[in-house]
């Protein structure tokens, strides 16, 4: 009950000293709260689990992209049945191909 300036307190010393003592628990708990969330050792916990929720919520990110290029580039070399389509490798071989060589010319060339 609280007590104002502007209203007699009718409390008995009995009431008074219960609420001065419930009072003094709920300050008690709300210090000891207090305390532990300002304790070292929680905050470095508190830091690593929003890191890791970070680090893990970028990795899943990265994973779905990888994942969606990778399926992306199947379905350009692959058809729907799991075929290569060579319409599609031969050329990129003969590119790539063509350009291990053009590197080996130029290492070779360098060298000498």
């Amino acid at each position: 009950m609280a007590h104002t300036s502007d209203t007699p307190d009718t409390r008995t010393p009995a009431q008074i000293e219960a609420d001065i003592k419930s009072r003094r628990e709920v300050l008690a708990e709300t210090l000891d709260e207090i305390g532990v969330r300002v304790h070292p050792k929680t905050i470095v916990g508190d830091a690593k689990a929003r890191i890791a929720s970070n680090v893990d919520h970028t990795l899943g990110r990265a994973y779905v992209g990888v994942n969606r290029v990778v399926s992306d580039v199947k379905a350009k070399f692959l058809d729907e049945e799991g075929s290569p389509r060579l319409e599609r490798i031969v050329p990129v071989a003969v590119v790539a191909v063509g350009l291990v060589g053009l590197l080996a010319l130029g290492t070779r060339r360098r060298r000498s």
